[in-house]
């Protein structure tokens, strides 16, 4: 059964604390957030060594497992993202349903030790990727198709505050979180 999607602007988390997972984006300086994702990418294996990895809490909740898988996802997501924002000019983001993506991709069904091992390399890539960024690409812009418009940075710090607060969702605990 699908969840019923998502449809906040969390673009907010990067002017101000996010009450739920404490989140506070001031805390985290461009250089931060490499480690930020390497770190968060290690706390998710305990996650999806659950017995009770497949159970949603309640209807409207994903289970670890999607949790987790969505995790995996949201890094390829902005690592295409990153790409585009250093390789081109003001870039429009390609629209992604991350719903729809649970749904079609089978998050549930899918094997938790492969959800892990595809979820702490693609960590591991996108951090090398924000790692190897110059202090003029960290201010490169890009857009996504609602007009939210980014920085490199702001949106390195969105984005780690989705690991933070998907990390709080499955556990009350936001590993990354200074």
């Amino acid at each position: 059964m699908p969840i019923v999607a998502d449809t906040k602007n969390w673009t907010w988390v990067i002017d101000r604390p996010c009450p739920d997972c404490g989140f506070d984006a001031s805390n985290y300086a461009d250089a931060d957030i490499a480690p930020a994702i390497r770190d968060n990418a290690e706390s998710w294996p305990a996650v999806l060594a659950r017995p009770t990895v497949r159970v949603r809490p309640n209807d409207s909740t994903w289970s670890p497992l999607e949790y987790s898988a969505h995790v995996r996802d949201v890094m390829k997501v902005y690592r295409e993202r990153l790409r585009l924002m250093v390789e081109t000019d003001d870039p429009l983001y390609p629209n992604w349903d991350q719903d729809a993506t649970a749904v079609e991709d089978a998050y549930n069904e899918q094997e938790p030790n492969a959800v892990g091992d595809q979820l702490r390399d693609n960590a591991a890539e996108l951090a090398a990727a924000f790692e190897a960024l110059n202090w003029e690409q960290w201010l490169r812009p890009g857009r996504r198709s609602d007009g939210a418009s980014f920085t490199v940075s702001s949106m390195a710090k969105y984005f780690t505050h989705d690991l933070v607060h998907h990390r709080w969702d499955v556990s009350g605990t936001a590993s990354s979180d200074k």
